[in-house]
């Protein structure tokens, strides 16, 4: 029996030889010279223009996640644009594929774990009995706990502050953002470590403040990296530091295989 053929269709936009139509709003007209770079990804994530507010919250968040210095993504796109000088895409794409649970796109895991232990906003809730139990259950799974800690910006990651600050100034200090606090708190008391909430716990938080699905929350991170690490492959076809890397990371390696001395090869 033949298959059922299941609509195709698309509602973000068309075109044809005279007009560009997204979201039901005319491209040149509408939208071209109207909208920013963070408002036009709201618009491709929500359908809608942002209020001012959104605006300003989006954009922080994504601002956020543009930039971060030599960080393994740049490194990644730095060499291979070292091997592929023809093929800045290609070098971005690479930098961009290591956007995990470890870097970045732990704003994903962050977003799904404050929807799952509050699927509907609750001013009202105990967050810190919520805290204990997603602690609990990340400690029994013996996973790392998303959003939280940072390898060198301790004891609080400098962008947390005001991404906070941002919040309650547009109206995003909503229960998310206190739950994921009190997930901190938590997870720094079982440990007894300093955890605080790091950029990409308090921008996961802000996704579920704005209602965005959990599952397009690393998307934020891959369009605002994109950007920095082109700036990257600018300054690597001005500046190139990664030749140099593959070699002093290559004489380290192998220090160890190389005779010591000219008695020592004999």
């Amino acid at each position: 029996m033949p298959r059922k053929q299941r609509e195709i269709r698309t509602d973000i936009g068309w075109s044809d030889a005279s007009s560009i139509n997204l979201f039901g709003r005319d491209f040149p007209s509408e939208i071209l010279g109207h909208l920013n770079l963070g408002d036009m990804g709201f618009l491709e994530l929500t359908g809608r223009f942002p209020q001012p507010t959104e605006s300003r919250m989006f954009n922080a968040m994504v601002v956020t996640l543009v930039e971060h210095g030599i960080t393994p993504s740049a490194l990644v796109a730095r060499m291979t644009y070292l091997g592929a000088p023809e093929s800045l895409q290609g070098a971005v794409a690479a930098g961009l594929n290591g956007l995990g649970t470890v870097f970045v796109g732990s704003i994903e895991g962050a977003a799904k774990m404050l929807r799952e232990a509050m699927p509907t906003p609750n001013p009202e809730a105990d967050f810190d009995e919520l805290a204990r139990s997603v602690v609990g259950a990340f400690t029994a799974q013996k996973r790392i706990v998303p959003g939280i800690g940072h390898p060198f910006h301790k004891p609080i990651d400098p962008r947390t502050p005001r991404l906070k600050q941002l919040a309650q100034e547009n109206g995003f200090d909503g229960p998310y953002l206190k739950l994921m606090d009190a997930v901190a708190g938590e997870a720094g008391r079982a440990s007894g470590k300093v955890l605080p909430m790091n950029a990409t716990g308090a921008i996961g938080a802000l996704c579920c403040e704005m209602g965005f699905d959990w599952r397009i929350c690393r998307g934020l991170g891959v369009m605002a990296r994109a950007v920095g690490l082109v700036g990257h492959i600018l300054e690597e076809s001005r500046k190139p530091m990664a030749e140099e890397i593959w070699h002093r990371i290559e004489d380290i390696a192998t220090a160890h295989m190389r005779p010591n001395s000219e008695a020592e090869k004999k």
